[in-house]
Order: C-alpha cells, then sequence, then structure tokens
C-alpha cells in the first residue's frame, strides 16, 4: 500500500485543462486515429475496457479520454460492455490470478480480428505489483497484445496515439 501512495505522489496530476500545445497533441493524434478507423472499420472503433487488476490510475486515464477536453468520440472511439461487440480490448494491471480466466473468456468472446491494447506498466510487465504471487504480471502472458501504451499511468494523448498502434497493425 505503502508503494502505490508513493508511486500516486511521485506521478502528481495527469488530467487537467489542456494548454493549447497538448491540445494540438490531441488533434494530430486524433485525426490520425480516425482516418485510419474510418479505413479500416468505416464508422467507428468499438472498445472493451477490462481491468485486470490494476490500481486504478490507469482507468482513470481511460475515462478522461472520453472527457470535454479530449473527447475521443469526435474521432469515431466508443466504448461497450460487451466484447461481443468489441473491435478493441484495453487491459489494464497485472493479470490477476483471479482475473485471469475472466480475461480469456472476453478475449475469446470478442468476434475476429481482435485488437488488444495493454495500457500502463502494470500491463506491460507487473509494475509495482510484479512478481506478487497473485499477478501473472504482463497481459501478454495471457493473451496476446498489438500494442502496449507506457506510462504509469499513461496520458489521455497517449492512450489515443496507443489506440491508433493498436488500429494500424490490423490488416484493412
Amino acid at each position: 500500500m505503502i508503494r502505490i501512495l508513493h508511486q500516486i505522489f511521485k506521478t502528481g496530476i495527469v488530467t487537467e485543462p489542456l494548454s493549447p500545445s497538448d491540445e494540438s497533441k490531441v488533434i494530430v493524434a486524433g485525426s490520425r486515429l480516425e482516418e485510419e478507423i474510418l479505413k479500416r472499420f468505416r464508422k467507428s472503433l468499438t472498445i472493451r475496457l477490462v481491468d485486470a487488476g490494476s490500481c486504478n490510475a490507469c482507468e482513470l486515464e481511460i475515462h478522461a479520454v472520453n472527457n470535454p477536453y479530449y473527447n475521443a468520440e469526435r474521432f469515431g472511439v466508443h466504448f461497450t460492455a460487451s466484447p461481443r461487440f468489441a473491435d478493441m480490448l484495453l487491459v489494464t494491471g497485472p493479470v490477476s490470478r483471479n482475473m485471469e480466466a475472466a480475461l480469456k473468456r472476453t478475449y475469446d468472446a470478442m468476434p475476429s480480428p481482435k485488437l488488444v491494447a495493454a495500457v500502463g506498466e502494470c500491463a506491460y510487465n507487473g509494475g509495482i505489483f510484479r512478481d506478487s504471487y497473485a499477478v501473472r504480471n504482463s497481459v501478454s502472458e495471457v493473451i496476446p497484445v498489438d500494442a502496449f501504451i507506457m506510462g504509469c499511468p499513461p496520458a489521455p494523448a497517449d492512450i489515443l496515439n496507443g489506440i491508433l498502434t493498436a488500429v494500424r497493425r490490423q490488416r484493412p
């Protein structure tokens, strides 16, 4: 618990009103993402979010992607509660042993082609939970991953760029 609090204080506030330079980064990333979505999915990209055992910092940043500052909906990115309608799976956290089977079932329920982006340091290598008896560390140990979105937590603009990276890996 102390390690988590230390990490929170070290990171500070990530989501704030956008400065003009940050807004231009989001618009550039979003415009590229919108082009790829229109080319590959014809209309919109539907994403299912799965928290596989994280501290919830990455989820807060993913929710910020949909807030009025970032507004990912304008670029054609939508979130769904059902994996059966999802084009992409966003996974946060080191996969806990209790969530391993649920994550596999969610992945199996998705229609093909299946895109997966692992969000945050914990999803990449276990982060501060690494080598704990209760986690599998990386998401890639459980399901195939198309893109890793680095950061603890990653900024919303980085999340948009990571989604773009995963979408570009899919064949048109």
